[in-house]
């Protein structure tokens, strides 16, 4: 892993009465588009501000590229670039930058996005207007294209309106958190994320709901370029679509695990297990189908899959066992997609 500061930078004296705030730019495989990335976060218009573009083990050119993006930039915002040596995957990665980072609000920007020069001090404005307060402010987004045109607006849930836990079990928000900001408070307070999970956006609504809450500016302030690392990619394999839902069984496992510490710490950990105790009960007998070394230990858990549906049960036990039963329907799929195409 490197970290330094980027000698294509400058530090500006805070302003007395203006906090000052981070902006996480992380980044993976994506060389063709981090320069975009790159050059909103150098050109927003809030001061004081301190930006980490930070690498998480690109395969390909992105290291260089933001590089390039960087060469002789000498204006106000402390830039710091950095790449670890080993992937660490989104919410470890997040995590790493934030425990670095100076600023009291930490704003979230991928390497496939683009912050509208105005967002940190919008965003800023809010939450001082607020009172400091929220622990979690999102924005609205606009939809961008592959080719950087950009299309309707996108309206995530509106947060105002979660302000308990009982809020946020009964209607899990829809949530981007590629325009998510959150208060360093709750790193404080609850701690780094556990590796492993998908998506870090519900992990931290939860945290802030639990906490002095999260807010909506409707305002779209990001560019959410389509087709970035969280798109649902097509299968094109029985191989490939059970690698993919075992991969999906690990997230599940680890944002589950996450939720249910936060909770903990929230003081709502037996309300949560209860809750989640479903969820994490299909996604630990997926895993123990697709674990068991023999026929007979699959046979037992279809058999025994206590709390599981009997439907899943099936469905688990036939990728795990006979999965070419399912080759036809997907081959079938393939065509479909290419004769509309």
């Amino acid at each position: 892993m490197t970290d330094s500061p980027s000698p294509h930078s400058s530090s500006a004296a805070p302003a007395a009465e203006r906090p000052l705030v981070t902006l996480l730019l992380i980044a993976y495989n994506q060389a063709e588009q981090i320069g975009d990335a790159v050059r909103s976060a150098l050109a927003q218009t809030y001061q004081p501000l301190e930006i980490i573009i930070s690498d998480d083990a690109s395969s390909d050119a992105t290291f260089a590229a933001i590089e390039a993006a960087l060469a002789g930039y000498s204006g106000p915002h402390r830039v710091i670039t950095r790449r670890n040596a080993t992937n660490q995957g989104i919410s470890a990665h997040l995590s790493q930058i934030a425990q670095r980072a100076q600023g009291e609000l930490l704003f979230v920007a991928a390497g496939d996005d683009m912050s509208a020069p105005t967002r940190c001090e919008r965003v800023v404005d809010l939450w001082l207007a607020r009172e400091r307060r929220p622990d979690l402010i999102a924005t609205d987004l606009a939809d961008m294209d592959e080719a950087g045109n950009v299309h309707e607006r996108l309206s995530p849930t509106e947060l105002d309106t979660y302000r308990t836990f009982d809020d946020w079990l009964a209607n899990r928000p829809r949530l981007i958190g590629a325009a998510h900001t959150w208060s360093r408070r709750l790193f404080e307070r609850f701690g780094p994320m556990l590796p492993g999970a998908a998506a870090e956006d519900q992990i931290m609504v939860l945290r802030a709901i639990l906490s002095g809450g999260a807010v909506s500016l409707r305002e779209p302030l990001v560019r959410y370029r389509r087709g970035g690392l969280s798109r649902k990619r097509r299968y094109r394999s029985v191989d490939e679509l059970i690698a993919r839902m075992r991969q999906s069984n690990r997230y599940g496992l680890a944002e589950l695990a996450q939720l249910q510490r936060d909770a903990e710490i929230g003081g709502v950990g037996e309300r949560m297990r209860a809750a989640m105790a479903p969820k994490l009960a299909r996604e630990q007998f997926i895993r123990a189908m697709f674990e068991a070394g023999s026929l007979g230990q699959r046979l037992a858990l279809l058999i025994h899959g206590a709390g599981v549906k009997l439907g899943l049960r099936i469905r688990m036990f036939l990728y795990a066992s006979c999965p070419a039963v399912y080759a036809p329907g997907i081959w079938l799929k393939r065509v479909v997609r290419k004769d509309r195409g």
